[in-house]
């Protein structure tokens, strides 16, 4: 294994991660996760493959913080959070009859003596939990359904975006940079540049057919 081709792909684990934050599972757990992930892809991986180490490494990342989630499936919720979000919806049910709506986040912390914060807290707290592994109809409702699949996808596809683009050489890189990034158009980059508008447009072409290529 090449300790330094994990250090430098730590930034595909941080992609990741950030897509699994706020689930029940605190970012340390995943990013321990996600690098666990990272290692194995690193040992297996053979470039002899035609892949990039990226598009192998992330679904094997996202493998190893699925499986953190359907090992400890409970989200863990603090005993405080706990006992507020029991006083939140005895406050909730007892406005509700009084005043036959349900209160505000506002109305909640002022009458609780908490932060508007806390009562959003207390609320997220309260919901049903999110499973990463449910694939039917059959359940009791309680669970919802996360499609996995589709972030590794996106992640994968930005990821070989952004080393197709730093593979390119600085004119071309400025080229898509005017072009796709600050949306000029082939006339307009070709003034900045000090091209025409038809060199503009031929290499254009090139440069979206090599990157194409290389992102496999």
């Amino acid at each position: 294994m090449n300790d330094k081709t994990v250090e430098e792909n730590l930034g595909l684990v941080h992609a990741c991660c950030k897509r699994f934050t706020g689930r029940g599972i605190d970012y340390e757990e995943l990013y321990c996760a996600g690098c666990l992930g990272l290692v194995k892809a690193v040992r297996r991986f053979k470039p002899e493959l035609g892949l990039q180490l990226s598009t192998y490494a992330v679904p094997v990342i996202l493998g190893e913080i699925k499986l953190l989630f359907r090992e400890g499936s409970t989200v863990k919720v603090s005993r405080g959070l706990k006992d507020l979000s029991m006083k939140l919806r005895r406050f909730s049910d007892s406005f509700s009859a009084e005043h036959d709506r349900e209160p505000t986040v506002s109305e909640a912390a002022q009458a609780l003596g908490v932060s508007v914060e806390k009562v959003a807290d207390a609320l997220s707290a309260s919901r049903p939990v999110l499973s990463l592994t449910a694939d039917s109809d059959d359940d009791d409702g309680q669970e919802l359904d996360i499609k996995c699949d589709d972030i590794a996808d996106k992640v994968t596809e930005r990821l070989a975006l952004r080393q197709a683009l730093n593979s390119l050489d600085e004119g071309d890189r400025r080229i898509i940079e005017l072009r796709y990034f600050q949306g000029l158009t082939q006339t307009k980059t070709a003034e900045r540049l000090n091209l025409t508008q038809v060199q503009i447009s031929r290499r254009e072409k090139k440069i979206l057919t090599l990157m194409r290529a290389r992102m496999g």
